[in-house]
């Protein structure tokens, strides 16, 4: 279980200081799509998102890369529920080569 260094602290005072990601589901005439986001608690926008027929944990690596590669972070705090896809050894592997604290 990782520590929730955030303590529900959702005022930021700088840009790419915490990100949160979430999993939500939307139903289309085709099917589930899953949607991952991650959000700038600063400025409130979405910096990162990925769509995929399946919740695998791809979903949440491809929309955090994106935002990585858009914001390039150096020591930000990612928030995330305690999920399959954020507990994995991928994402731990994937936040400490991407200098995001997970939190």
């Amino acid at each position: 279980m990782i520590p929730n260094i955030l303590q529900r602290q959702f005022t930021v005072t700088r840009r790419n200081k915490v990100w949160v990601t979430d999993i939500t589901y939307i139903r289309t005439w085709q099917g589930w799509l899953y949607l991952a986001v991650v959000m700038d608690l600063f400025s409130r926008k979405i910096v990162g998102w990925s769509a995929r027929p399946t919740i695998h944990r791809e979903l949440v690596l491809n929309a955090v890369l994106m935002a990585i590669r858009c914001r390039r972070p150096r020591g930000t705090l990612i928030h995330s529920d305690q999920g399959t896809q954020f507990g994995s050894e991928a994402w731990r592997r994937f936040c400490r080569t991407n200098h995001l604290e997970r939190a």
